[in-house]
């Protein structure tokens, strides 16, 4: 652990009414660039945040449905319109403001994720920079687990290889540091808790948890393998002798490969009713790709994650 990377003090997160008032609190106010606001939930977001003031909206919109959005700015003075010719150059338009500095989240509205991200991950005009890795983290709070729990990838990288596991671990731990979380601890996954040369991950987990110590990843602990059981309840990992400051506490978990993670996700947000927030990273803005059928609270959940970091 490295001593010199403890971000500046904040109170920890606890819960989703917690991230929603500090996310009310901010100042100065995050500028929000959407892209298609034209479906409800997502209009029932711009609506809520601009009229008290948590954020500013920068609405990009194809011109047969600029009048859905103009309706929003036309009572809110801090949402403007900006209308492009179709919905593909509407998410061209919307990419272009981040760059150009007007603009300090990307969420996407009622457009195809691939069709936004097209713009998103363009090499030359896009908003990925070269070598960097694209990832999705998720922040939940199951009922039975005391923590908010940060998980990651279960929407874009199919089976990382080593590299995209470090750059997954490094956006964890910094979200958990911008959350008020000076020392994250970080299980990483797998079915059990041997090292086994079949799962190569395995191996990259002893080579990552080295790193971590060294203070390669800032002020974290990292400990794996373990199973999700083991890292999040200290009965089970008492009972199979596993001693790990991270057993039984975790704060984070990292999945070896995304059917686990997305598995994890859909499992928790249906049978347990529990809340998600998810964000890309590794973008030179945070960017929102919520399920257009995700309820509004849920969209709101993943803004208000963005925009505190």
């Amino acid at each position: 652990m490295n001593k010199n990377t403890l971000p500046a003090a904040t109170e920890e997160l606890k819960s989703f009414d917690d991230l929603i008032a500090r996310f009310k609190a901010m100042t100065p106010k995050r500028r929000v660039v959407v892209v298609c606001p034209t479906d409800e939930p997502t209009r029932a977001v711009v609506e809520q945040c601009a009229a008290d003031g948590s954020a500013e909206f920068l609405l990009t919109v194809e011109a047969d449905k600029a009048a859905i959005a103009q309706e929003l700015a036309d009572r809110h003075p801090g949402v403007e319109v900006f209308v492009a010719d179709d919905i593909d150059a509407a998410a061209v338009l919307g990419v272009r403001l981040i760059r150009e500095g007007r603009g300090d989240v990307l969420m996407k509205g009622g457009i195809n994720t691939d069709r936004l991200l097209r713009p998103v991950l363009n090499k030359e005009h896009g908003l990925l920079p070269p070598g960097q890795v694209l990832s999705h983290i998720t922040l939940t709070k199951v009922p039975a687990y005391p923590k908010m729990l940060l998980f990651t990838d279960a929407a874009v990288i199919p089976a990382p290889d080593a590299n995209q596991l470090r750059a997954m671990l490094k956006y964890t731990i910094d979200t958990e540091h911008a959350l008020g979380n000076p020392c994250p601890r970080v299980a990483l996954i797998h079915f059990t808790e041997k090292v086994n040369p079949k799962f190569e991950y395995t191996l990259s987990y002893a080579e990552i948890i080295k790193e971590a110590e060294e203070g390669k990843f800032g002020e974290c602990v990292v400990g794996g393998p373990m199973d999700v059981k083991t890292a999040c309840d200290l009965h089970s990992a008492e009972i199979k002798g596993i001693d790990s400051p991270v057993a039984g506490k975790a704060d984070v978990l990292i999945f070896p490969i995304l059917t686990a993670a997305n598995t994890f996700y859909k499992t928790v947000s249906f049978f347990c009713d529990a809340p998600m927030a998810g964000v890309l990273c590794g973008t030179t803005a945070p960017v929102v790709i919520p399920s257009r059928a995700d309820h509004d609270i849920s969209k709101l959940y993943s803004l208000a994650l963005a925009c505190l970091l």
